[in-house]
């Protein structure tokens, strides 16, 4: 499907398509379809990334993980410390709750793929910077072309906000369908949040099923 025809399939659907407005950063060569050595090399891209001061304070950069092949693509907002020690998204409780939000879902974390929008860790895990952002979203961006899933799921705000190129407020974004280069984006809570607020599990949930319903309708 072109482009194109996605995008007005989308609108046809009701699906919010966001035009994104690109901040100025220097972006990755696109990867060619499959390529295992087009990924190699952006992985090595990042793991070498100084364009932004976060590469000072870093123990590692967090490529993400998770098969190319992926139909669900998971989007955070930055490294942890248990994330920059490890070098993998969502590890921890966030994690481990995430991986209960997945089994809930009937999927295993080996079958989704996993990301931040920063791939270095802000120190004392504050907000990124928007210089951070335009340095680091570019990778983002070529990991979801490569990929291409059949749902990205943004969890939290930034995430929301990142993809989407919009200051709407989580709760404006939440409960609809949005759109990302053709791709459906669902907005929910981060899992962090989940674990300081359980009572809006249940909206997480409804979240996480309408994505589901665009996996399993397509």
């Amino acid at each position: 499907m072109g482009n194109s025809t996605r995008q007005a399939w989308l609108k046809a659907m009701g699906v919010t398509v966001w035009e994104r407005r690109d901040r100025p950063a220097a972006s990755p060569e696109p990867l060619s379809e499959g390529a295992d050595g087009d990924w190699d090399r952006l992985r090595e891209e990042i793991r070498s990334c100084t364009q932004c001061p976060l590469h000072v304070g870093r123990t590692q950069t967090v490529f993400g993980v998770g098969p190319r092949s992926a139909s669900w693509f998971f989007v955070g907002e930055a490294p942890g410390a248990e994330e920059d020690r490890q070098g993998e998204p969502f590890v921890g409780r966030a994690g481990r709750l995430l991986d209960a939000m997945l089994r809930a879902l009937g999927l295993d974390r080996q079958e989704v793929f996993i990301a931040n929008v920063l791939k270095c860790r802000p120190p004392g895990n504050r907000d990124p910077e928007p210089s951070e952002v335009a340095s680091c979203l570019p990778f983002l961006r070529t990991q979801i072309a490569a990929v291409r899933p059949r749902v990205l799921v943004a969890l939290g705000r930034f995430a929301a906000q990142s993809l989407l190129s919009t200051e709407q407020p989580l709760s404006r974004l939440r409960g609809g369908v949005h759109a990302y280069d053709g791709i459906p984006v669902i907005a929910t809570y981060h899992p962090a949040y989940l674990l300081r607020r359980p009572a809006d599990k249940a909206a997480a949930w409804a979240d996480l099923k309408r994505a589901r319903g665009i996996v399993h309708h397509e």
